[in-house]
């Protein structure tokens, strides 16, 4: 058995593992990175890469049929799926030397491919090794869960982590849950030419704001995507080929394939916390706002800790732990400015309160401004018209934003920033923005914050017809 010691420990080479172990390294600290699986993790093996990739895929096909409004004829797609399947692979490939073993080593990281698991609250073992670090940092991301329905454990069924496997395109795809992972994956399939049916037991896309939401229900409703809303799943039979899943209402829906999209469950059973001393929630591993577990030199970020389930969110963990690992100085992680994006078409977008949220927490302070796509040139243009912006305010400041149209996840990124550094809707107004761009539904949604307050004003036009009469 080899004995290491070391500053940092990380277990676990997804986003923010690889984040945490590249920055101490650089800075100086001496770090053992453990993985016993694939390097990068989920988000560049089954989530976030795959996913864009093969909708991206079901974008072009939908362009091709959808081409006549531009003055280029429709033209049915001749869909490879096997080929879209391969064109994920390739994205992947291009992507993995950012997160290989190699490149963390020539950062000077020690990496080793096996699993590990306390031994003690100050040791993991890890295959032959046994590691004692100064601080040790779980990683460990999370995994598809698998909700206990009758008779699935029987039936051959999908998650987003084998769904990249299959090489033959499903013809009736269906999907329990109705979050991101399962609308992401309904419309890209429906555009590559399955037939999809969407079962979830609540409301689709629910974590979301509902007049948002309703903007991108109805356009996958539109493309021919079956989404049946307040259906628990509670039987399934059937083998391959041919499935069913039957619903507390007394429903059955009958498909080719089955995916499960219910959700994500932090991965630390196998780490044997208990002889580390550390507590677990429901959701994951037990951290305060610094990140700390209830073992005071082990962290937990990202899906680990059961918290937002965003790669960037482990990104920003890491940030937050750095600063207390390395130069011990106080650290803590919020949640107020984390945006998040869901990559249909129209695509989704959230930071900050919802409008429901800010309305329980501000009551009548609360401001609440619009602007439509449709008054959007460049939108006009593009022919994406479909969608709004949605920014709550108070007393001047935004506390939240809600977008539901093209380029929603990009659009997003302003709002965190003025989330971010608690700016006010007057900085947002005084920002410039090239035209015509998308980016305007930005500047204009804080002027029609102010439009009223402006126009609609007595006060204003006595003082201007006042200053009127003054000038010369």
């Amino acid at each position: 058995m080899e004995r290491i010691k070391t500053d940092i420990l990380v277990i676990g080479a997804g986003s923010g593992g690889l984040s945490v172990a590249a920055g101490a390294s650089q800075m100086g600290a001496k770090v053992v990175l453990l993985e016993g699986h694939k390097m990068g993790g989920d988000c560049l093996n089954y989530g976030c890469v795959p996913s864009k990739a093969l909708i991206a895929s079901g974008k072009l096909a939908y362009a091709q049929e959808h081409s006549a409004a531009y003055g280029v004829a429709n033209a049915a797609p001749q869909v490879n799926y096997a080929a879209a399947k391969d064109h994920v692979q390739d994205v992947i490939a291009q992507i993995e030397p950012v997160d290989s073993q190699e490149r963390f080593e020539g950062f000077g990281v020690h990496v080793i491919r096996e699993f590990g698991h306390f031994i003690s609250p100050t040791e993991v073992q890890a295959g032959d090794h046994v590691i004692t670090a100064r601080r040790v940092v779980i990683a460990t991301g999370s995994g598809p869960l698998v909700p206990p329905i009758d008779g699935l454990d029987s039936v051959p069924y999908l998650t987003n982590e084998t769904l990249w496997d299959l090489r033959e395109r499903p013809e009736h795809l269906l999907i329990i849950g109705g979050g991101p992972i399962g609308m992401e994956m309904a419309q890209a399939h429906r555009r590559l030419g399955s037939k999809v049916t969407v079962i979830e037991g609540a409301k689709a896309l629910g974590k979301d704001d509902p007049e948002m939401a309703a903007v991108v229900l109805e356009k996958l409703r539109d493309e021919g995507i079956e989404i049946v809303e307040d259906a628990l799943a509670q039987r399934i039979d059937g083998g391959d080929g041919s499935v069913t899943v039957h619903t507390k209402d007394g429903a059955s829906y009958t498909g080719s394939h089955l995916l499960v999209a219910v959700g994500r469950k932090s991965n630390h059973d196998k780490l044997n916390l208990e002889a580390a001393g550390i507590e677990t929630t429901r959701t994951g591993v037990k951290v305060d706002a610094s990140m700390r577990t209830t073992n005071r030199k082990v962290y937990a970020i990202g899906d680990a800790a059961g918290g937002l389930q965003f790669t960037h969110v482990a990104g920003y963990h890491a940030g937050v732990i750095i600063r207390s690992m390395l130069f011990g100085l106080p650290s803590k992680a919020k949640t107020s400015h984390i945006p998040w994006a869901t990559f249909t078409d129209p695509e989704l977008a959230q930071v900050g309160l919802t409008e429901a949220q800010a309305r329980q927490q501000h009551g009548d302070k609360l401001e609440v401004v619009r602007f439509h796509y449709n008054h959007n040139d460049r939108a006009i243009a593009e022919r994406k018209t479909s969608g709004l912006i949605k920014v709550m305010v108070v007393k001047g400041r935004p506390v939240g934003a809600s977008i539901a149209g093209y380029q929603a996840g990009e659009l997003i990124n302003l709002w965190a920033l003025v989330l971010a550094n608690n700016m006010k809707m007057s900085q947002v107004a005084g920002m410039v923005s090239p035209y015509p761009t998308i980016g305007e539904v930005n500047k204009r949604a804080a002027g029609a914050y102010f439009g009223p307050k402006l126009f609609e004003s007595e006060m204003v036009k006595r003082v201007v017809g006042l200053v009127q009469r003054v000038l010369p």
